[in-house]
């Protein structure tokens, strides 16, 4: 048989249900955090003017934009990060606002490139800023909040490492090797890939700044070379409970052109996948886009879903935490409204009314069948009770589901009782 005339372009999802459910998990886990530690959520278009990426993005950026012109002639493009934007909404409103701002966006964003494990064309970001702060206890604070994100998860010390780097360490090695200026974008370019890239490939790269991997590497090898940002980031932490959860490594430089300072990525402590999160301070790129206008320093890391999620699903404490979790939210209804006696219809839909205007969850059969096909129908839309009318009505029997214990109740206090009722575990109630 032939498929489906019509799928999801490479690259892109559906949500179903479950997949929905899924992502809202990750997106309430990445809100609370970022309220809890005093942020505030911000949003940005979907669609900016293609002029905003290309002024100081660097890297491959530039060659994954999904770019068009509009019907108004207007050269766009789907945004590819959420920085850009940050930064062009700070310069036209930061007047508004105390600094420091601690803002959070939870985006779509889009970029052309292979479809693989962890990457996708599209996916949704939990990005975090902090905006009108140039000393290091921004960036320490920002590194605590991605710990605070992984530890919500439920990840532990050992599942993962935040390796922490600072691009000024390496403009300082460019200009003691004669790197001109306009060249460290390029060579900076290079040490991000230094992981990744053949030996070969490396060695021929590097020649051309007159370096060698080895010279390279002995660098990023040596702990003297860690900045000073980098040892009060580190105390910082420290005086946090966070010092284990950290690691110097000084071939974190970030793709993007417009990191100026310390830049960070978290990883799953096998590195058996892409990085989990990253980013880094850009103490220029507000002043960049808004063409002098407005001077900001900035720091911010974003966390994409794919990658996240293939580490909570990979690691087994996690993976549980969020199916305990599913098992709870993902459900259609609470209540699922059984009508055993259909003389009692009117007073079933009218106590599923009652039910749903107090906030409840509830569904019931939208047709007459069985009891027994109605129970059936509870299970399969994941709801925790079965409220029972039958022909004792006003009496009410309640089926807990996942232990078959039945209650008895009265439909004058149902929507007390089982508002109780839905705060207790499943099991019989003690009296």
């Amino acid at each position: 048989m032939a498929g489906p005339t019509f799928q999801a372009l490479p690259g892109f999802r559906d949500f179903t249900p479950r997949e929905c459910a899924v992502r809202n998990y990750l997106f309430e886990t990445w809100r609370g955090v970022a309220r809890r530690c005093g942020y505030v959520e911000y949003e940005t278009p979907i669609l900016e003017d293609t002029g905003l990426y290309l002024k100081k993005s660097g890297g491959e950026l530039s060659s994954q934009l999904f770019r068009f012109e509009d019907q108004g002639g207007r050269d766009v493009t789907l945004r590819p990060e959420v920085t850009a934007s940050l930064a062009r909404i700070v310069a036209q409103h930061q007047r508004d606002f105390p600094k420091p701002l601690k803002w959070f966006e939870i985006g779509q964003c889009f970029r052309y490139e292979k479809p693989q494990k962890g990457r996708g064309r599209e996916f949704h970001q939990f990005n975090v800023d902090i905006l009108g702060e140039a000393g290091p206890a921004a960036d320490a604070e920002l590194i605590a909040l991605a710990i605070e994100t992984m530890l919500s998860f439920g990840f532990v010390a050992g599942d993962f490492v935040v390796r922490v780097s600072d691009r000024k360490a390496w403009i300082d090695f460019a200009a003691a090797h004669g790197i001109r200026e306009e060249s460290i974008p390029d060579f900076l370019g290079i040490i991000d890939k230094i992981e990744r890239e053949k030996p070969e490939i490396l060695a021929q790269k590097l020649a051309a700044f007159s370096l060698t991997p080895e010279a390279v590497r002995t660098f990023i090898a040596d702990p003297a070379n860690a900045s000073v940002a980098y040892l009060a980031i580190h105390e910082d932490l420290t005086a946090r409970g966070f010092a284990d959860f950290l690691q110097l490594d000084l071939s974190i430089v970030r793709g993007l052109a417009y990191y100026t300072g310390v830049v960070f990525e978290v990883f799953d402590a096998k590195k058996s996948m892409r990085a989990v999160a990253g980013g880094g301070r850009y103490d220029t790129l507000i002043s960049t886009i808004s063409d002098g206008a407005t001077d900001l320093p900035a720091t911010g890391f974003a966390m994409g879903d794919y990658v996240i999620r293939n580490l909570i699903e990979e690691t087994t404490h996690t993976a549980m935490q969020m199916e305990v979790w599913l098992q709870r939210n993902a459900a259609a209804c609470d209540v699922y409204v059984v009508v055993a006696d259909e003389t009692k219809r009117t007073e079933a839909l009218r106590l599923v009314t009652d039910l749903r205007r107090a906030g409840i969850s509830a569904d019931h059969s939208l047709g007459t069948p069985k009891v027994a096909k109605q129970f059936q129908s509870a299970e399969k839309c994941g709801a925790r009770f079965a409220l029972v009318v039958g022909a004792e009505y006003p009496d009410l029997k309640l089926k807990i589901l996942a232990s078959r214990i039945e209650e008895s109740g009265h439909a004058a206090t149902a929507i007390d009782w089982l508002t109780d009722r839905l705060l207790q575990p499943d099991g019989p109630l003690l009296a």
